[in-house]
């Protein structure tokens, strides 16, 4: 057995025990199937290790044609289209655009005063760019609160579950220009890169695929300025280009982790000279939060505004809960 067939049984073993049980069935019986099956894990090594993640395979599979069928079918299709499959991961990456996120940044979003232009790091096809186009629905047990655009409810419902007893109070920003950038942004205009978007849900996750199709149908009536390439490069570049008379806001929603930790702590340095800075990022990302240190979180990922914390949040937007202030994190 070669070395890279050795690291794919590796790879897909603890992804078959560790990461899909709970979230994707589908996903835990084929990775499995890549540890019992040599041909499978001859067609992997094929890959470079930076592309043989497997929800970037399966996603990939999906969006060739394999269907979400039993293991044993996945498999066959895969040895025979082995080819395509190995072309299109070398070509594609993981790129979460989930709009979901908009409901947990809406509220720290809302202290700021428009006109706003938005910029956001890792922005995919920048469904994350349309804040003030999207309904939203926060349950809890102090209630409910609801907001719309002025036009009326929209196809895009962002419902997000409230922890504790403080319901967050809402606006919808206004945002006078938006621009993302993006190692490899994605085209809302274009079926094949929104199918591609879709495909990257694990099957399971009710209500994700289509969420997104939703919200690249609003995107595409008005769609984002996206500029390809790092972000370090070019934020300045793209920062210059906000209008004069506008709050600049950098969004670095779950981005940071993906980037290595020297330039993750320049990409902060940037934004914060360039303008306000918003994220959400596990605790342990970077040091920026007000009062330092990264211990002694309860859980979820931090929400901020300039490193000051204002909630904690499901990273993918499910739920949100008011936790002002860093005593929670600490040195």
């Amino acid at each position: 057995m070669s070395a890279d067939s050795a690291a794919v049984i590796e790879r897909y073993r603890r992804f078959a025990r560790e990461e899909a049980p709970g979230r994707s069935d589908l996903y835990a019986d084929w990775a499995q199937r890549v540890v019992d099956e040599p041909a499978l894990q001859d067609v992997l090594a094929r890959l470079p290790a930076t592309r043989r993640q497997p929800p970037l395979v399966f996603a990939v599979c999906r969006l060739l044609g394999s269907g979400d069928v039993d293991a044993e079918a996945w498999a066959a299709w895969v040895i025979e289209n082995a080819d395509e499959v190995v072309a299109e991961t070398r070509a594609r990456s993981v790129q979460t655009n989930e709009p979901l996120r908009c409901a947990v940044l809406l509220p720290t979003l809302s202290r700021i005063d428009g006109p706003i232009a938005l910029l956001e790091v890792g922005a995919s096809a920048g469904l994350c760019l349309y804040p003030d186009r999207y309904s939203y629905r926060y349950v809890g047990e102090a209630g409910e609160t609801r907001l719309d655009p002025a036009s009326g409810e929209t196809a895009v419902e962002l419902v997000s579950a409230v922890r504790g007893e403080r319901m967050p109070r809402v606006r919808l920003p206004d945002v006078v220009w938006r621009a993302g950038i993006d190692l490899a942004p994605l085209d809302v205009r274009r079926p094949r890169d929104v199918d591609w978007l879709a495909r990257l849900v694990w099957p399971g996750e009710s209500g994700r695929a289509e969420r997104i199709r939703a919200a690249a149908d609003i995107a595409a009536v008005d769609p984002p300025n996206l500029f390809a390439g790092d972000a370090l490069s070019l934020l300045p570049e793209v920062a210059a280009l906000a209008p004069a008379d506008a709050t600049l806001v950098i969004t670095t929603p779950g981005v940071l982790v993906h980037i290595p930790r020297e330039p993750r702590g320049q990409v902060i340095e940037t934004a914060r000279r360039l303008g306000r800075w918003l994220t959400i990022d596990a605790p342990a990302t970077h040091d920026a939060w007000v009062g330092g240190g990264s211990a002694d979180w309860p859980d979820g990922f931090a929400v901020a505004l300039d490193g000051e914390i204002d909630a904690a949040a499901d990273p993918l937007g499910r739920w949100w809960e008011w936790r002002p202030g860093a005593k929670h994190i600490r040195s």
